[in-house]
């Protein structure tokens, strides 16, 4: 049985981490869209063609996104653990995020 319990926690943990990093790296681009936001001098000078309130939004973009990223990590986490009900559920909710996606645009 001890098997199972440390498979268990070793997914949670894969899956605390992608939260974890995720939500670091969101912050931290959100944090370099308001530096360069801040200072217009070298908002003006970089050559990329993006403006801090851009980078601000894919910053935005990234949260919005990590849950979703949790789910497609369990799906695969499901299918190679061959647990086909939760593989079907979490198939079944990035469906609906998909569906729920396609009818906002």
């Amino acid at each position: 049985m001890k098997p199972m319990t440390d498979n268990y926690e070793r997914h949670e943990q894969i899956i605390a981490a992608l939260l974890w990093y995720g939500t670091w790296l969101a912050s931290a681009v959100i944090a370099a869209g308001m530096a360069l936001g801040a200072l217009p001098q070298l908002e003006d000078s970089l050559s990329f063609g993006l403006s801090g309130y851009d980078i601000v939004r894919a910053g935005v973009a990234l949260f919005i996104l990590l849950p979703v990223a949790r789910v497609a990590l369990m799906l695969a986490i499901f299918l190679l653990e061959r647990d086909y009900a939760y593989t079907m559920i979490s198939a079944l909710v990035l469906a609906i995020i998909g569906t729920g996606i396609l009818i906002g645009l």
